[in-house]
């Protein structure tokens, strides 16, 4: 079991953009180090952002159009020469594959998670 991680104050979460995307597009990604698809995610606001995200476990068809819970303020980061604008929420699960954090509900895309 994973520890518990220190405390943080509500400030601390506070300055997080989580927000609710809806994935627009998933292409290859043959030059990352794991595997990895590179997936534009719909975050509101007429934008579209981009992410490396080891979700391979999922075909690009079935991401199509999916709600994913995404942290959308982290700094950019070049991943093999491709710049990943934000990072994709999930958990593993038994098998070891990433689970994407979705809601159970339709959400508007680009909406704040609280």
């Amino acid at each position: 079991m994973t520890p518990l991680k220190t405390q943080i104050t509500y400030d601390d979460f506070s300055r997080l953009d989580i927000r609710i995307g809806k994935v627009v597009d998933v292409q290859p990604f043959p030059r990352a180090r794991n595997p990895s698809w590179k997936v534009g995610v719909d975050v509101g606001a007429e934008r579209t952002m981009w992410s490396s995200a080891q979700i391979t476990n999922y075909e690009p068809a079935a991401l199509i159009g999916t709600l994913v819970v995404c942290v959308c303020n982290f700094a950019p980061k070049n991943v093999a020469g491709f710049t990943s604008e934000l990072l994709i929420l999930g958990a593993r699960n038994s098998d070891g594959n990433v689970i994407v954090l979705t809601p159970r509900s339709e959400v508007a895309p680009g909406e704040p998670v609280y």
